[in-house]
């Protein structure tokens, strides 16, 4: 206990997994942690002298990668402590040390990782030393996957740090200690996160720590000397790395930037809204499911990635566009090259593996397969007429001299750790051949050298034995005894024989019985020099697995493309977009078989048609259309094709979404104050390039604050000068279609219903025009709900129509604010144009007022009785 007290106190915040014998033992809270997360068994005993008892929970050793990933993905830091000398060797305390630190950010290990997402770290440093105003502001983030080697860093200001946590979504973040409000407020219950001292957030210890990875003097070649603040939080990682006792990276080869002009911006509220990646509800499909037909693990993290960050540059887009009609158009050389993908594996986590000597014989192997599959689709793309294609092809390398070595060195067989022994070929070292030859052929060399003797000797009877009392031996009975040779060494006598040994007798007896401990020492120093010569080649290898990964994602849009009828767009720097016959690529898959997905037409320009003014009724395909069209444009700037007959799609920089309404209790925000929250973040981001869905905003508030919010909001948009970004405004508040004749790049367009028999049809189709009903009863009709509620409903409908105000009255009263008053009398709306209730009430106290009689006192009070109508007091 002392001994793991002591290894305790390093590393306070894990779980210490302490190896004693065949289990890993846990001890007093960390027991009682692990026996909740893993499901075992929680007991006690006492601490030596000590009356107390210590609650202990253990599993076998053996067990370690079924229970470590639980730990792990439940948020927890695990120290493994493991035995650092054999038992059998020493009659004191076992030496033990604390051999790796594995974090929910930093792990190599195969069980606790997602094959097809990566497992980030992230750090971010607050530049609030900088002497410089322009980058005191300014963030400093980095993210580093070790399984990969993939190391990331960006600067910018704090949202758009905070939009690159939500598209990374990091397995932890780095922070310098005290720091956590300051920083991820309300990030801390959604990522885990680690506080470090602040030594560790220098610019000094930063640089010096980069530059002595890298092997470089500066680090102007990756393009970031500039980048105080982003230095720092790369620096941050690998000190952390050092912490966690993860020293052998020479698989991060590389620091590269995150370039924020390169790729669209998508900010966290549209990556959850879009379902890009991750489902609203747990039954719910996301668009990253639909187009996922990657064959490897390295083009599955590829693609998530690639859908998170799509391209801004034209060629960049077209480029992949042209693959993909390549392969669209040679299904002969597609199926061949998902073939030989299919054998590939996860190269780029084995290559990692490879760097810190956790690599198995069988997965040396797969490098061998790997390679040599890479070497055919080499051929393959440089046959290709594809430019695109062609490049991939001539910067793929099959790593000749790699391949020679790993199929010399390796058996062709199952073996799956070192400790199974016998994965190393005959003829790579002699004397592994010889030791093998005694230890696996030991009855042949004896026979042979019992023949040997007896025709040496002319002792008809000899023969070579063992025992464990004697080991090997000759026997010879007495009747031949006269003719040994002097050089016999007698060891026992019999009644009827004599025992013997010799020179040759006594190496091969220390030969057999050290054998098979020599040749697990020389297979493992055979297959030591092997893994360093295959980290000689982490670079090449990367670069392998990066165009393969490519090349999956490509293929995987290809083969959606196909399977769904998409068609490839027309992809421009113009200010257009026109998607013709549209459909959304997610609901379309979840609809019942022989059903077809009702299409729709969408056009957006600056100049004529910026903002479309959607109504309709509920459950009439107004959210789905926004989406829709967001996600067409999203495939289309990935590289993909998209589901629609035709579309032209003019680059969008910015996409934003105002969808759907949704209290934050947690953090004390009413659903109003979230669509407000949301709202701000896209009017103060326009961009003329900008694609905004706004989807029933203010219905969080009360039905006039909603309609003038919205009214001012897209007032807003339409007047923002030069810039005019397309907008969808899907709404219920039919007072919105009177913007159409006063702006004039709004539209209205409708999604259109029948009404048959009193029954509402549901059309799906796009028309233009306003709607005047959103056929909210048939809804909850639909619903289930009660018949007696819906015909309360319906009467209730009916009387509120009779009574309530002319809606021109209202419209009318807002188009005056356009024109140019006295900024001091505000919009000249008159309020008793509504049908409020609580006006209506005033109004009738003080219609019932007789003026002529009323005394001083008694107006008084009446004024004291309007004000509590308004109050409610």
């Amino acid at each position: 206990m002392k001994q793991y007290l002591e290894m305790k106190q390093k590393h306070p915040d894990a779980i210490l997994l302490f190896r004693v014998g065949d289990f890993y033992e846990t001890f007093s809270d960390d027991a009682i942690i692990a026996s909740e997360i893993l499901g075992i068994t929680l007991t006690k005993r006492s601490n030596g002298g000590n009356l107390q008892s210590v609650e202990l929970a253990g599993f076998p050793h053996h067990a370690l990668d079924a229970y470590l990933p639980k730990l792990v993905r439940a948020g927890k830091k695990v120290a493994i402590c493991e035995q650092l000398e054999d038992p059998k060797l020493t009659k004191k305390l076992v030496k033990r040390g604390i051999i790796e630190l594995v974090t929910p950010g930093v792990s190599i290990n195969e069980n606790v990782l997602d094959h097809r997402q990566n497992n980030f770290v992230a750090a971010i440093h607050v530049n609030s030393a900088s002497k410089n105003k322009a980058t005191k502001k300014h963030w400093g983030m980095s993210l580093l996957d070790i399984s990969t080697g993939e190391f990331l860093v960006a600067q910018g200001m704090p949202d758009y740090i905070s939009k690159l946590l939500s598209n990374f979504q990091p397995k932890e973040i780095l922070l310098l200690s005290g720091t956590k409000n300051e920083v991820v407020p309300q990030l801390a219950a959604k990522y885990n996160i680690t506080e470090l001292d602040d030594w560790v957030f220098t610019y000094d210890s930063a640089m010096n720590r980069l530059l002595k990875h890298f092997k470089t003097s500066s680090l102007k070649g990756f393009g970031i000397q500039q980048m105080d603040a982003a230095i720092v939080a790369a620096g941050a990682i690998m000190c952390y790395l050092d912490i966690t006792q993860h020293t052998q990276t020479s698989h991060i080869t590389a620091i590269n930037r995150i370039e924020e002009d390169r790729y669209v911006r998508l900010d966290a509220f549209t990556v959850r809204n879009l379902e890009l990646v991750e489902p609203m509800t747990p039954e719910g499909k996301t668009l990253l499911s639909v187009i996922d037909h990657t064959i490897s693990p390295m083009g599955a993290r590829m693609l998530r990635r690639w859908l998170m960050f799509p391209l801004l540059n034209p060629d960049e887009i077209n480029a992949r566009l042209d693959v993909v009609e390549y392969f669209f158009k040679n299904p002969d050389q597609r199926e061949q090259i998902t073939k030989l993908l299919e054998t590939v594996g996860d190269l780029e986590r084995i290559v990692a593996r490879a760097s810190v000597g956790r690599i198995t014989p069988r997965e040396t192997l797969q490098i061998l397969t790997a390679l040599r599959s890479i070497e055919e689709v080499k051929g393959i793309c440089s046959e290709c007429s594809d430019d695109s294609l062609s490049q991939i092809g001539q910067r793929l390398d099959p790593i000749q001299p790699l391949q020679q070595r790993i199929a010399r060195d390796i058996k062709s067989a199952n073996v799956s750790s070192l400790k199974s022994g016998d994965f190393i070929n005959e003829g790579v070292d002699a004397e592994l051949d010889e030791l093998r030859q005694i230890a696996y052929s030991g009855k042949d060399y004896l026979l042979r050298m019992q023949q040997r003797e007896i025709e040496a000797t002319g002792i008809p009877s000899l023969k070579v034995a063992y025992n464990n009392v004697f080991g090997y031996y000759i026997e010879v009975t007495n009747t031949h005894k006269d003719r040994v040779p002097q050089e016999w060494i007698r060891k026992q006598t019999l009644v009827n024989a004599e025992r013997y040994i010799t020179q040759e007798l006594k190496e091969y007896e220390e030969k057999i019985l050290t054998a098979q401990d020599k040749i697990t020492a020389i297979e493992n120093r055979l297959f030591s020099e092997l893994v360093q010569y295959i980290s000689s080649f982490i670079p090449k290898l990367q670069t392998d697995a990066n165009l393969i990964a490519q090349l999956d994602c490509l293929l995987s849009f290809a083969q959606t493309s196909l399977e769904n009828k998409y068609f490839r767009p027309v992809v421009d720097d113009t200010l257009s977009l026109d998607i013709i016959e549209g459909r959304h690529p997610v609901i379309e898959k979840q609809l019942p078989i022989g059903e077809p997905y009702i299409t729709n037409t969408v056009h957006l320009d600056n100049a004529q048609t910026q903002i479309m003014m959607i109504t309709g009724p509920n459950m009439s395909g107004k959210s789905a259309l926004l989406r829709q069209t967001a996600l067409n444009v999203i495939l289309a700037q990935i590289g993909c094709f998209v589901a629609a007959e035709s579309a032209r799609i003019g680059i969008v920089d910015k996409i934003f979404t105002r969808v759907g309404a949704s209290d934050n209790i947690s953090l004390g925000e009413s659903t109003f104050m979230v669509e407000m929250t949301e709202a701000s973040s896209i009017l103060n981001n326009l961009s003329k390039r900008s694609l905004i869905l706004f989807d029933e905003l203010g219905r969080g508030t009360s039905t006039y604050d909603g309609i003038s919010i919205a009214w001012a909001i897209v007032e807003h948009i339409h007047d923002s000068p030069h810039m005019h970004p397309k907008t969808l405004f899907a709404t219920h508040y039919h007072e919105l279609n009177e913007m159409e004749k006063t702006y004039p790049r709004i539209v209205n367009y409708n999604v259109s219903v029948k009404e048959i028999d009193g029954k509402v049809v549901f059309l799906r189709k796009l028309a233009r025009g306003g709607s005047e009903h959103s056929f909210g009863i048939h809804v909850a009709k639909l619903a289930g709900m009660p018949p007696s509620i819906v015909a309360r409903a319906d009467r209730v409908l009916k009387k509120l129509e009779e009574n309530s105000a002319n809606r021109e009255q209202l419209t009318e009263g807002i188009h005056l604010s356009q024109e140019k008053v006295d900024t001091t009398t505000g919009y000249q709306l008159s309020l008793f144009q509504l049908d409020d209730p609580v006006l209506s009430q005033i109004r009738d106290q003080i219609l019932g007022l007789d003026i002529d009689n009323l005394t001083p006192m008694a107006a008084l009070n009446k004024l004291h009785d309007i004000k509590t109508i308004l109050t409610g007091r």
